[in-house]
């Protein structure tokens, strides 16, 4: 059987500036794959479907990455769910389209554990998808995702086109959104306590009751199951996951995996754990006038590890290690400023 992917083949990562696509691009590198093609903003609106078609057709990948996304916290999807459902629904069919059209021969599409319904058991399986209500605090974002992921999956069973899609747990890592109001709770709690830490503050309040339970996943171990996913997982090959109906029916291949650690933690020990990476010795307050969100999210990986791949970073090594790229950018942000 040929390989999937060859050191060869001309790839592009949509998206290769954020902080997943980046760590795609790393994790291409470092096995091999180095025929990276790249398209900046200012080279490439994905929102303007004309400008893909035109670029595809111009460069002709072999293999595409979709991590391009608008990403935010609760109050960014709460403040703006018609950007929020509009400018992905675009990008993805911009980008999933042009690709399919112009032949390339295999596609990940990048998703969002936040696909799956608010009260799905746990820890959730793929099968989940679509069996009950969304978190409505995430449903816009969740919205065009699980429509992403559709398109790939119709497009690989009208078309035969080669398109799998991946949906990671709750991402962090080097090139993270530190907006006060427009990130995610780790990157908003490293920022909050680092703040904190520098203004020599007694205490920092968390939105919230602490308790809900949430996975945390490095964004280089997505960058990793990225690349073994486009290097090994095959949904026609016979031994390929497949998808179990709730009276243990066949429900035929899975086009979309889940990727994590399989391990979760409470929002309160995640707070404690930055705290401590951080340096701020001070008191947490929770303020539960203010919303939680789901009261649990933990993915089912074990499809994934069926195929060989497992999440290496655990949570204390990835917060410091993050503190430090954090830390990092900030001094280079300051002296950028004296300049």
């Amino acid at each position: 059987m040929s390989p999937l992917i060859t050191p060869s083949d001309r790839i592009v990562v949509a998206g290769h500036r954020g902080m997943a696509g980046s760590a795609i691009c790393r994790a291409l590198k470092r096995a091999g794959y180095s025929n990276l093609l790249t398209a900046g903003r200012d080279q490439l609106d994905l929102l303007d479907q004309g400008a893909v078609e035109r670029w595809f057709a111009a460069q002709r990948p072999a293999v595409v990455v979709l991590a391009a996304a608008k990403v935010g916290g609760i109050h960014a999807n709460a403040t703006y769910p018609a950007d929020f459902l509009l400018d992905n629904l675009k990008i993805q069919n911009n980008v999933i389209e042009a690709a399919w059209r112009s032949g390339v021969r295999r596609l990940l599409f990048l998703g969002s554990s936040c696909i799956y319904p608010k009260f799905a058991e746990q820890p959730i399986r793929e099968e989940a998808l679509l069996t009950g209500p969304l978190e409505p605090t995430n449903e816009w974002y969740a919205i065009a995702k699980i429509a992403g992921l559709k398109l790939c999956e119709a497009l690989r069973r009208q078309y035969g086109f080669d398109a799998i899609s991946l949906m990671p747990t709750n991402l962090y890592g080097p090139g993270d959104n530190y907006h006060p109001t427009g990130s995610h709770v780790l990157p908003a709690l490293i920022r909050r306590f680092h703040e904190a830490k520098q203004a020599r503050a007694e205490s920092v309040t968390c939105w919230g009751t602490g308790t809900p339970m949430r996975e945390f996943l490095h964004v280089d171990d997505l960058g990793e199951a990225a690349v073994f996913a486009l290097r090994h997982w095959d949904p026609s090959a016979p031994d390929a996951p497949r998808g179990v109906g709730p009276g243990g029916e066949d429900l035929g291949p899975l086009n979309h995996l889940n990727v994590g650690t399989g391990v979760d933690v409470t929002i309160r020990e995640v707070a404690e754990t930055v705290a401590e990476v951080v340096g701020f010795d001070g008191v947490i307050h929770w303020d539960a006038s203010q919303p939680d969100g789901t009261p649990r999210k933990l993915l089912d990986v074990g499809r994934l590890a069926a195929l060989g791949w497992k999440a290496r970073m655990g949570l204390h090594d990835g917060l410091a290690s993050t503190y430090r790229d954090f830390a990092a950018q900030l001094a280079i942000n300051r002296d950028a400023v004296r300049l």
